[in-house]
């Protein structure tokens, strides 16, 4: 290994004031079997714990962590963004802050690097979350992948965030503008040449995740409506058929009662009328989402905004 190349850590902290110190301690002891020269970026995304404060008081004593603490809360993927935006490194491992992504793989994610890989992904053996968790993440994943017409996008339940990107690569993705976006659908939008490590998901090492129901379902969202306009396209479909059938129904109404004196009955009248409504509303709310998503992005706003950094004297 050339021992003159410089590692990037980044890792958003959020609600992870216990984890923090662990964390720091286990990336240190790997990394310095492979170089001294690294930094360690932990971005505080503004959560309901004095994770800051730690940050500090690790990055007083150590310099080779730094530490930036966001306005507000404004997500995962974003604080892995503005993370990548201050590193220095030749090569950025971007991990979680709950140690369930295990720092002795760095070894291996640097290995295929240097075997000419611009980014390493690690394939999970077995996802060490809830029944919950891993039921909602199954199911979202089989939506987006169905919904994706760039199938070398597709998603997979046992890649994480836990990867390794070159410096070609971090330029590239510091130059995506979505204003909300997800870290891993980026990276194979992005291509280059990729690669991935197998590695073992440990448990949390203390407290629970910090994900909602609510949090899962927009995160969802955002991963669809950013990358695929299928829904669009399936409510015309759906439309099409409805509209189909109800003219078959029609004329069936028209043939029987001249033939067989049948008198439609109101309730037939009625569920044809809610089941049309229903999906005239659907179709205007999945059109609603798109347009508000456009409306998010033509605002031009900042992604995220900076409070503080441990350099800020």
């Amino acid at each position: 290994m050339n021992e003159n190349i410089k590692i990037s850590i980044v890792s958003p902290v959020y609600n992870a004031e216990k984890i923090i110190p662990e964390l720091v301690k286990q990336i240190v002891e790997n990394v310095e079997l492979l170089t001294d020269n690294y930094e360690i970026i932990l971005v505080d995304d503004c959560g309901p714990d004095n994770s800051w404060e730690v940050i500090k008081d690790i990055s007083s004593t150590n310099s080779k962590v730094k530490g930036i603490k966001f306005s507000r809360n404004f997500g995962q993927h974003i604080a892995i963004k503005a993370g990548l935006a201050e590193s220095t490194g030749d090569v950025a491992i971007v991990m979680d802050c709950d140690l369930q992504d295990d720092p002795v793989y760095i070894k291996e994610l640097i290995h295929k690097y240097f075997g000419g890989a611009d980014i390493v992904y690690t394939y999970k053996q077995k996802r060490e979350h809830s029944t919950f968790k891993n039921v909602t993440t199954k199911g979202f994943n089989l939506v987006l992948n169905y919904l994706l017409d760039n199938k070398s996008l597709e998603a997979d339940k046992n890649v994480g965030a836990y990867s390794l990107i070159s410096k070609k690569v971090i330029n590239s993705f510091l130059t995506y503008n979505d204003y909300q976006f997800h870290y891993l659908l980026v990276l194979k939008w992005l291509g280059y040449k990729s690669s991935f490590v197998e590695i073992k998901h440990n448990e949390r090492f203390e407290g629970e995740s910090s994900y909602t129901l609510s949090k899962l379902i927009n995160h969802a969202l955002i991963g669809i409506i950013y990358q695929s306009d299928k829904l669009l396209r399936l409510s015309i479909y759906f439309g099409l058929i409805v509209s189909f059938v109800s003219f078959i129904m029609g004329v069936y109404i028209v043939i029987s009662h001249y033939i067989n004196d049948y008198q439609s009955g109101w309730a037939s009248i009625i569920v044809l009328l809610t089941f049309s409504l229903g999906l005239i509303l659907t179709s205007i709310g999945v059109l609603g989402l798109y347009i508000g998503r456009l409306f998010e992005q033509t605002k031009n706003r900042p992604q995220y905004l900076i409070d503080e950094t441990t350099s800020d004297k």
